[in-house]
């Protein structure tokens, strides 16, 4: 198997030629009006918003920071034009169940017309009605009824007292009542003339005072009568003249909707009401009162209210609507409370609205992260969507953890369009353990995070360049700041094939560079702004980096660059700080001696090995006996370890390495510590690819050139991850200069012989490795240690048969027990 020589520079960074463009700055170019490689994505868009059956809700899946939502919300917007203009929501009184408002819904902007004329007419009714009550035409009336009352009253005690002196007595009437006596004659009091009567006369007066007292209980039992009769007559003017009056202000307001059959009944039952309660409209408001007091007294009016919970106005086409707090209450509505005489109260007026309400036609976008956070969030949007209804209701009321009576309002018929936004962890999590997500959300819209890189896709990206800046009031760039932007999208993708399409990070460059070039004066932004831009990224993060470099060069971490060690290699290793990577070599060691076949992994040992990683070992044991082990029991234990590792090691990049320090162990072959390998391996030997390559070979070369290169220095990298490079100008000139090497290998043998610089061998048809090639040594060792094994097993066996006395105390058995 042939060595592999150092890669070309062409080969460690595709460059963008700014000459490719035709233009000079981005000001001549248009904006782009298309979506650059998200065809797929758009399209389950197109359809998704389409489609209007049951369940076909969208999920937009993504890593934060691809302008998803930017996207698809500009797409709504264009397509929401074309649609029906949602409807107004209002909620209003239920005069016979108060507790249960009833859901009005009226055309567009009508919900508010509606709200105006109701508080117009209760307005003037309160100022018109007393008026009314005050006029001289009502008070004649109400004289009218008093009169006849007062007649009819009078009339039947003059009757009765005129009857009373016919038969000469007198009907008095004083402060306990009505009562009769005897008439007086001139000059006579009226004991004396009645004693001065004659038995039969007196008997005769008796009587009469007594028929007479009858009457007058009858007249005193109509009074009652009458004066209901009095009071149902003025009950009956006030009933007349308050109609009379409503009537004549509801009639207008009956023309305006006379198209709306809800209204106009619903103003019949307003009318009706308003009629009943006369009185109210009749007292003046006073000022003296308290404020809770007038509060209480315009609570009177509430229910002549309309609560307009959703108007869109004179809006044309459909909602959107993006709720960037999506609680329970913030869906789905909530019921408010004030505080009266220290208690809460509510009504149909302090039902406040939910983003389900605002989005009813139209579309609702969420964040599925943020919705998850919420309690009971998430449950409460697929009740709604499952029952098609918005049912208005607290968390105390569905937990069952108040019983105190509140409202239940009328449920509001949903029709919306749900767009959830988010990662597509979340997205397989709930498909997997949610048994009605797919059931709602049948449509996927799935973000590219890149697209292929060739001519077209460079001068789409230039015309996204130039539209993120104008979009930004940035200034234009030129050529060269255009072709380093689109070599700085390929890096962020680590595929110099690839661009890509997280559109945060091209204008969070964009912005910057932009920065610095008015900090220098540039009219334009040019490459070297581009790249200060990069630098200075890279330097607000890097401190950790920084640190750790410093520690390696000080010697407190343990990298060797120079000289060859039996058993001790460079791997690389990346770390991950969010928006910001960087890889460190780190050496690995392998022990091997006498044993079993055991492969000791003392990062898994001490639990501090992933499931990846210790996969990796295992496939390292694989490959060991599936090459060497065939004809022979292997009969050696090895141990790998991370030196100076003491966090969690995880992936399997380094199983390359791993594997050749064993090799390297076994041969009794030292390992140039001058390269550094990284690379995962199968059980064939081959060299797979791994990520964050062109991390680890710049954090490989940043040590070796802070301690000075020397021609030896280099990388060990899959071959399959070519396609991959993309490495900074530095590590480029010194491979260029021929002082860093970057070597790509296909399989296990071609990278051992690069590292020790012994010939891996090849076994013949015999399966026997050349005699002094790397295989061959370790091909010896191991049969070397079988023969061995095999050695000191013989007088183990010779032990078992012979179980040692209790009382035997020679000194053969004791050292074959001890040996």
């Amino acid at each position: 198997m042939s060595l592999p020589a150092p890669l070309p520079c062409q080969q460690l960074y595709q460059a963008c030629d700014p000459l490719l463009f035709s233009f000079q700055t981005t000001a001549e170019l248009e904006s782009l009006s298309e979506v650059v490689g998200q065809l797929r994505a758009m399209s389950a868009v197109r359809f998704g918003a389409g489609i209007r059956q049951e369940g076909y809700n969208l999920f937009v899946l993504g890593p934060s920071g691809m302008g998803k939502r930017t996207l698809v919300n500009q797409f709504l917007k264009n397509k929401s034009h074309g649609e029906p203009d949602p409807v107004d929501w209002c909620y209003i009184n239920n005069f016979t169940e108060p507790h249960k408002p009833q859901a009005l819904c009226l055309p567009t902007g009508r919900g508010a017309d509606l709200r105006r004329d109701m508080e117009r007419l209760l307005a003037d009714l309160r100022s018109s009605v007393p008026n009314v009550f005050e006029g001289k035409d009502y008070r004649g009336k109400l004289a009218a009824i008093q009169n006849e009352f007062s007649k009819r009253q009078d009339q039947a005690f003059k009757e009765l007292g005129e009857t009373a002196a016919k038969q000469g007595i007198n009907l008095q009437q004083t402060q306990e009542g009505f009562t009769f006596s005897p008439a007086r004659k001139q000059g006579d009091g009226a004991s004396e003339g009645f004693e001065n009567l004659s038995e039969d006369e007196r008997q005769r007066l008796i009587e009469s005072i007594s028929a007479l007292q009858a009457l007058l209980l009858k007249i005193l039992g109509q009074v009652p009568l009458w004066r209901k009769e009095r009071n149902e007559k003025i009950r009956q003017l006030d009933r007349q003249t308050m109609l009379s009056t409503v009537e004549l202000l509801i009639k207008e307001l009956r023309a305006r909707y006379v198209d709306l059959p809800e209204v106009l009944r619903y103003l019949d039952i307003v009318q009706q009401d308003m009629v009943e309660h006369g009185d109210e409209f009749r007292k003046q408001e006073e000022g003296a009162g308290t404020s809770e007091l007038a509060a209480l007294a315009r609570a009177n009016f509430h229910r002549y209210q309309v609560n307009v919970l959703v108007t869109n106005g004179r809006k044309h086409g459909s909602a959107i609507v993006s709720e960037d707090n999506p609680s329970y209450g913030n869906l789905l509505g909530r019921v408010e409370h004030i505080s009266q005489f220290g208690a809460l109260v509510t009504d149909f007026t302090l039902i406040k609205p939910g983003a389900l309400h605002q989005a009813n036609g139209g579309y609702l976008l969420l964040d599925i992260r943020k919705l998850l956070m919420q309690p009971f969030a998430w449950e409460g949007l697929k009740r709604a969507l499952q029952s098609r209804e918005i049912r208005i209701e607290s968390l105390g009321q569905i937990l069952s953890l108040v019983s105190t009576v509140s409202l239940e309002p009328e449920p509001i018929p949903l029709d919306v369009k749900i767009v959830l936004f988010g990662d597509r962890l979340f997205y397989y999590l709930l498909a997997q353990y949610d048994p009605d997500f797919e059931e709602l959300f049948k449509v996927v819209a799935d973000f590219e995070e890149r697209i292929e890189r060739n001519t077209d896709t460079h001068q789409l990206y230039a015309r996204l360049i130039a539209t993120l800046g104008r979009k930004e009031d940035l200034q234009a760039c030129d050529r060269g700041a255009v072709a380093r932007v689109i070599e700085y999208g390929a890096r962020l993708v680590d595929d110099a094939s690839r661009l890509s399409t997280h559109m945060r990070s091209i204008a969070d460059l964009l912005r910057e560079a932009d920065y610095w070039a008015r900090e220098a004066g540039h009219p334009v932004v040019d490459a070297a702004d581009v790249q200060r831009a990069i630098d200075t990224q890279i330097h607000r993060h890097d401190r950790l980096r920084s640190r750790l470099q410093e520690e390696i060069l000080r010697g407190n971490r343990m990298i060797d660059t120079e000289g060859a060690v039996i058993g001790q290699i460079n791997a690389l290793s990346v770390i991950d700080l969010g928006n910001f990577a960087f890889a460190l070599p780190v050496r690995i060691t392998a022990t091997t001696h006498l044993g079993d076949g055991e492969l000791i992994n003392i990062e898994r040992e001490v639990k501090l090995s992933g499931a990846i990683h210790s996969k990796g070992v295992l496939i390292l044991s694989s490959f060991l006996s599936a090459r060497y082990g065939k004809d022979m029991p292997l009969a050696f234990s090895a141990s790998l370890v991370f030196e100076q590792s003491y966090g969690f090691v995880e992936g399997d990049s380094a199983s390359l390495a791993e594997l050749c320090v064993l090799l390297s162990n076994l041969a009794g072959a030292p390992i140039r510590q001058s390269l550094a390998i990284t690379g995962s391996v199968n059980q064939f030997g081959q060299a797979q690819a791994i990520g964050g390559v062109n991390e680890k070979i710049e954090g490989f070369f940043d040590i070796c050139n802070a301690r000075g290169l020397n021609g030896e220095h280099g990388v060990l990298i899959p071959a399959a991850n070519i396609k991959q490079l993309m490495l900074r100008w530095d590590v480029v000139l010194a491979a260029q200069a021929g002082k860093f090497h970057i070597y790509a290998v296909n399989h296990v043998d071609q990278a051992i012989a690069l590292l020790t610089g012994l010939s891996a061998g090849e076994a013949d048809a015999h399966k026997v490795w050349p005699p002094g090639s790397l295989n061959g040594r370790v091909a010896a060792r191991l049969a070397e240690l079988s023969t061995l094994r095999k050695t000191f097993a013989t007088p183990v066996a010779k032990k078992r048969k012979r179980p040692p006395s209790k009382t035997d105390t020679s000194p053969s058995v004791k050292n074959s027990s001890t040996g």
